[in-house]
């Protein structure tokens, strides 16, 4: 139960009949087939009960059926599940970058059918910002305003999701260690070029931390990193070491 909880807060809650409504969905419906009374309710707690279980293959399956639906809350997910399948390292090469650029597509619909969907907006931010990998460093900058924009909006609608809040200070962090070349690029694209500094993200990790404290690998790594950039060693060995004991649950959280 800890485990799942853990793993379901990056941005989801799963009900506690989750498991049991899928089951029984699973039996009656041999879980792939699609229906077309299908209720929206019931993949989403299908979808919460696979993404808590890391079934990010199923889970994919699962949603990619409904990507022509007008819900919102689906659709998100499927961004976040098309993102997540990309990461596995069994993905080709190929098939990363056609996910990568579909998770972008159907997180841009979810946000045209809600714009106050707080989940769309995160999910938007960080998949405009991974296709930006594709594009070059002058597309990835150029996007960077738009990318913190959504997150904010984000926090906006939902001030309590650490997930959210942590991104900002990645944002933060990597705007504070741009090297020269990049800020070059920074300086032709905008009339004032966004800045930050490492205080700055440590903010932000820390606040991610209070809202939902042990909440995500990444975040005790990125608290570590900080702290290294700040020359605080004391402080980056505690929050280092609490990432190295943080139970891996994810192919990131191995990787942190």
């Amino acid at each position: 139960t800890q485990v799942l909880r853990k793993s379901l807060q990056r941005g989801v809650v799963l009900s506690a009949g989750s498991f049991l409504v899928y089951e029984a969905h699973k039996l009656i419906s041999g879980f792939a087939e699609v229906h077309a009374s299908f209720k929206v309710e019931d993949v989403i707690e299908q979808a919460d009960y696979l993404y808590g279980s890391g079934e990010t293959e199923k889970l994919y399956r699962l949603l990619v059926q409904h990507k022509n639906s007008d819900d919102a809350e689906l659709l998100w997910r499927l961004a976040r599940s098309s993102r997540d399948l990309a990461q596995l390292g069994s993905t080709s090469a190929e098939e990363k970058r056609q996910l990568t650029y579909d998770s972008l597509e159907y997180a841009k619909k979810a946000l045209e059918k809600n714009e106050s969907n707080f989940a769309a907006h995160k999910w938007y931010g960080i998949c405009l910002s991974d296709v930006g990998d594709y594009e070059g460093i002058k597309t990835k900058i150029g996007n960077a305003i738009v990318i913190k924009e959504h997150f904010q909006r984000a926090i906006e609608l939902n001030p309590k999701d650490a997930t959210t809040i942590h991104l900002i200070g990645i944002w933060c962090y990597s705007f504070a260690e741009m090297p020269w070349y990049q800020r070059k690029i920074a300086a032709t694209l905008f009339a004032t070029p966004p800045t930050s500094t490492f205080q700055e993200a440590l903010r932000y990790f820390h606040m991610a931390e209070e809202a939902d404290p042990n909440f995500y690998s990444k975040n005790l790594l990125f608290l570590g990193k900080t702290y290294l950039k700040l020359n605080n060693k004391k402080m980056a060995l505690l929050w280092l070491s609490k990432a190295k004991e943080y139970p891996a649950q994810t192919e990131e959280d191995k990787q942190v």
